[in-house]
């Protein structure tokens, strides 16, 4: 709603169209402040392409300005990372702080109005996500109206900048690509979460259900880096793959061989822009290989993306992760790392395994997320009292983590913290939150790519006993 207030007081009823505002230059330049600052800079991307790399000042504020800017979506990341529309002649301000980076992002200036309407957009998506697990049980004709509803709302907004602001350049294509790609990834993703649901029946759907499929742009030059576009048609792509098999419903562990390798296949010979192609094989390649367990699997997977995928840097990207998610299959010693007692003690994490073990790994920046981890650590250590569990700490900051032991009451003997969190990061693969790692008592892993509320973790652990 405060955006929504901010698009109407930048707009003058005397002025029809945002775009003719221009003073007759084509000097562009988008700056802004950053509060609680996490680095020293802030990035500007296009097609997530680096444009500059921008220091902030003394007041944290930094400047870009160029001449040769063209119309389109731009980007720009301080540890997190959002999308904004630039024309020439813009001059556009932000303002974002990074404890509540996304709710608190807004823009003024030249510009302001469009990127204003993205990010409601934005949140809108955000918060619709939260309901959407409840109305994956609905039917689908159910499921239709309620999110026809929730698109409904978008258009209300879109249609308000248009009557106020007017539409004079691409923009309109790009607002309206947010609104129906959010909506096609709905239905997508109520077809992925109903796949296995047999009392549902093609006969259950509304006939225009899957209408949309029909006028995919499998090729869209300006929309190849917007989130949108390119999460739905990952979506989109992952039920092409499950349909692969449907009736054993072999392809429905999303981060199996089988489904990422018709995934692939799918996307080389459907996909028209060389570019978007390539960075759909590597997504795909990319998210099956940090969950692999087979190396024979992962050397094919690595031979069929480089036949499809012509990015010689993605290539080199790939070869590096495969050589790295290969030392953390079954079988393969845990590599090396260096670790910071609670005491101050350097170790490496070989001499602090001598039971069957499973690592985690938290940050004292999320809390709720940190105490859910050790909760859980502990219920399954009641359950499981043979394995230790050490929780391994990744930030930065050694006697902050101290003091969140000791006020959390954890068990100190049970706790770490990386020495090295760059070189940790790399050989562990530490690539998610939820990050964990099962060895034996001889310090051989047994599962390099868990978590701690996998559905499956306790049936492992307990298979791993008796190997």
């Amino acid at each position: 709603m405060i955006r929504k207030l901010l698009l109407l007081l930048l707009c003058s009823p005397f002025i029809s169209c945002e775009t003719s505002l221009t003073n007759g230059s084509d000097e562009t330049w988008i700056g802004g402040q950053i509060i609680n600052p996490k680095s020293d800079y802030v990035v500007v991307l296009k097609d997530n392409e680096v444009l500059d790399t921008l220091e902030l000042d003394s007041k944290n504020f930094f400047h870009f300005k160029s001449d040769s800017i063209k119309p389109g979506l731009y980007s720009f990341r301080h540890h997190e990372y959002q999308i904004f529309y630039l024309e020439p002649g813009d001059s556009l301000m932000l303002r974002v702080n990074t404890v509540d980076f996304d709710e608190s992002l807004t823009y003024s200036g030249k510009g302001a109005a469009r990127n204003n309407l993205l990010m409601d957009l934005f949140l809108m998506n955000e918060k619709e996500n939260t309901l959407m697990p409840a109305l994956y049980r609905l039917s689908p004709s159910d499921f239709q109206n309620k999110i026809d509803s929730l698109r409904d709302e978008r258009m209300a907004l879109y249609n308000d900048y248009v009557e106020n602001q007017g539409l004079c350049s691409d923009f309109k294509k790009v607002a309206m690509a947010n609104i129906n790609y959010d909506y096609y990834s709905k239905k997508e993703l109520y077809t992925s979460a109903n796949a296995m649901n047999m009392n549902l029946k093609s006969e259950d759907f509304p006939s225009d259900f899957y209408s949309y499929r029909d006028e995919i742009d499998f090729g869209n030059e300006s929309l190849r880096a917007y989130y949108p576009y390119y999460r739905f048609l990952n979506r989109y792509f992952d039920n092409l793959a499950h349909n692969q098999n449907e009736n054993t419903g072999k392809y429905l562990n999303r981060n199996s061989f089988d489904h990422n390798y018709h995934k692939m296949k799918i996307i080389d010979s459907m996909v028209e822009c060389d570019i978007l192609k390539n960075n759909l094989l590597y997504t795909c390649a990319r998210r099956y290989l940090v969950n692999a367990k087979n190396v024979d699997n992962e050397k094919q997977m690595v031979a069929m993306f480089k036949r499809a995928n012509t990015n010689e840097k993605h290539h080199l990207e790939i070869e590096k992760l495969a050589d790295r998610t290969m030392q953390l299959t079954p079988g393969k010693s845990l590599p090396n790392i260096m670790l910071v007692s609670y005491d101050n003690v350097m170790k490496d994490v070989h001499t602090i395994i001598n039971r069957p073990t499973v690592l985690y790994f938290w940050s004292a920046e999320s809390v709720k997320h940190f105490k859910n981890l050790h909760s859980r650590a502990a219920e399954l250590k009641s359950k499981y009292p043979e394995y230790d569990f050490k929780g391994i700490n990744t930030d930065t900051h050694f006697k902050k983590w101290k003091e969140v032991v000791y006020k959390a009451g954890y068990n100190s003997n049970q706790e770490y913290q990386l020495e090295n969190i760059k070189d940790a990061e790399q050989k562990l693969l530490i690539n998610s939150i939820n990050k964990a790692i099962i060895v034996n008592e001889n310090g051989i892993i047994q599962d390099g790519h868990t978590n701690l509320f996998s559905p499956t973790i306790e049936d492992n652990l307990l298979g791993f006993l008796n190997l």
